[in-house]
């Protein structure tokens, strides 16, 4: 004789209100949880990536380079001795007691103890850099784009931290919040459906057999 099924419905054959908020939560709980599992990843990736291959991004305050990296963008540089430049290439080399230049390689000639000696010149200037540069290392420009350089210094803004850190607190005390007493019940019936279920077809099998 077979068994009626219990179905988890209201008298009207409608899952109540609550249950479908209840449900939600979770769908939103663990999108929210998804989404901050592969930010952490790719951070992780990014900074393995930077150690590993000497990557590091930068952000141009002005012109110099322009049209080709305008004010304002954004590069991802490598860093490579400086004997492995090359006329075309647009490098970074870091200037005793004043900030970093960009700008593209003119000529290239060997130094002393693996160093180099590069000429440089900005895309927007008429001349070249006024002296050469002895450099043993330099960072060579992979990738730029136009614009970036003012999120990134809007994301670093401190009230825009402390924003982001709050909010990464509150999903991880959602997430880890002990669930109300009613999910908590609505997960044993699911458990107890489930035993049910397993116990008639066990019961089922066992007819056909005899």
């Amino acid at each position: 004789m077979a068994v009626p099924s219990v179905l988890a419905l209201s008298a009207d054959g409608v899952t109540p209100p609550s249950r479908r908020r209840r449900s939600a939560g979770r769908w939103l709980r663990s999108a929210l949880l998804n989404v901050a599992a592969v930010g952490g990843v790719l951070c992780l990736l990014w900074v393995a990536a930077a150690l590993v291959f000497h990557l590091s991004l930068i952000m141009f305050k002005t012109g110099s380079m322009s049209p080709t990296i305008p004010t304002g963008s954004l590069a991802l540089v490598h860093q490579v001795p400086a004997a492995e430049a090359r006329v075309g290439d647009v490098v970074t080399v870091d200037r005793p007691g004043q900030l970093p230049v960009t700008h593209r390689v003119v000529s290239v000639e060997p130094a002393q103890d693996g160093r180099a000696r590069l000429v440089l010149k900005g895309d927007a200037n008429p001349t070249v850099d006024p002296a050469p540069y002895d450099v043993a290392t330099v960072r060579e420009v992979l990738w730029s784009a136009p614009g970036l350089a003012r999120v990134v210094v809007w994301l670093g803004s401190p009230w825009v931290v402390g924003v982001l850190t709050l909010g990464v607190a509150a999903l991880v005390t959602w997430v880890f919040w002990p669930r109300e007493r009613g999910e908590q019940r609505e997960g044993r019936e699911r458990g107890g459906r489930r035993r049910r279920s397993r116990g008639r077809r066990r019961v089922d099998v066992a007819g056909f057999r005899t």
